[in-house]
């Protein structure tokens, strides 16, 4: 079965890309910087990846991205994910990255996007990998804010896909951002958001009303709400779970008890990514075994979650159509 998911052609719709700062990189980033880390060795920053919950994760992470400051780092960080996703039989990405979090940090945008997209053109040239740009935003920050960076990125707006509502959930509804969405859409962009994570199930509500979402980006809360489960049903809203992510940060105690089971009995659109890889346990091929092995799938599991993946993907409708092809002859 580990075979099989390794050469499954997989697609994932919710990866953060600073969030795959392995340590290994992270000390070599830190040296060719020369900036001090809080920790003495690999293993000890191995050894803080451990966390009570959401805001838990954030601390560390913000610490750990402050080794990024060029557009060489960018692109190693991302070329460095690429090679090791495509390695495990991931076949696309639709990748977020945070560029408020490294302004505020005094990092320029265009060192941020110039490396993003070197990596991605590189990897797509290089690679059997195709990737989507969703640039996404700190909803613990200002709307005010997130429309400046917005304007301020209006040279790569045509070659983003979306943009996104990430970061601490908690008391940071997503009508904050109402005027943010409104003002991406009318450039075209495709509109996601975090919601129902650690916040209730009516941010995914207020999300699908209010921004006009049309992916749900966690969504496990949505079970806490049963005419929000029949909405999300009868739309074929997709949702993009993310179930170590979920187990790290507590959402829930063990995999075993996760809601993935019943979201898909409920007839949901899921799918299943790995988030913020190097702090969860791995990437999209630990999170397909790690299901397998807590809820006992079978191959039509996997092969139907990765069609419902493929089918919302940010792609080019011909690779779409190739991948989907693919998918469906693994196994015969």
């Amino acid at each position: 079965m580990y075979e099989y998911l390794r050469q499954l052609p997989k697609t994932e719709l919710h990866l953060h890309i600073e969030g795959s700062l392995e340590p290994e990189l992270m000390f070599r980033l830190a040296k060719r910087n020369g900036i001090a880390l809080d920790y003495a060795s690999v293993e000890d920053v191995k050894a803080a990846y451990r966390f009570d919950n959401l805001q838990g994760f954030l601390n560390l992470y913000y610490q750990g991205m402050n080794v990024l400051r060029t557009r060489e780092d960018f692109y190693d960080l991302a070329i460095d994910y690429f090679k090791r996703a495509s390695d495990e039989g991931v076949v696309h990405i639709d990748m977020h990255f945070d560029p408020q979090a490294h302004l505020v940090r005094g990092v320029a945008l265009d060192e941020v996007m110039e490396g993003l997209f070197r990596a991605k053109e590189e990897a797509e040239a290089s690679l059997d990998l195709s990737i989507g740009m969703i640039m996404a935003f700190l909803r613990d920050r200002s709307q005010e804010e997130a429309l400046e960076v917005f304007e301020q990125a209006a040279p790569y707006w045509t070659r983003l896909d979306a943009i996104g509502l990430d970061s601490a959930e908690r008391d940071n509804p997503p009508v904050k951002f109402k005027a943010l969405f409104e003002r991406a859409a009318k450039e075209g962009l495709a509109l996601v958001a975090h919601a129902g994570e650690e916040g209730p199930a009516d941010y995914i509500r207020q999300a699908l009303d209010e921004l006009k979402i049309t992916r749900v980006d966690h969504g496990v809360r949505c079970l806490d709400d049963s005419e929000l489960v029949e909405r999300l049903r009868s739309e074929q809203v997709v949702l993009t779970v993310c179930p170590l992510s979920n187990v790290c940060l507590k959402v829930i105690d063990e995999l075993g008890e996760h809601p993935l089971p019943a979201l898909i009995e409920e007839g949901l659109k899921v799918t299943i990514s790995s988030d913020d890889p190097a702090y969860f346990g791995g990437g999209l091929l630990a999170n397909h075994v790690a299901c397998r092995d807590a809820f006992g799938w079978d191959e039509s599991v996997f092969k139907a979650l990765n069609r419902n993946a493929l089918e919302e993907a940010f792609i080019a409708e011909p690779r779409r159509k190739a991948l989907l092809q693919r998918l469906d002859s693994i196994g015969e």
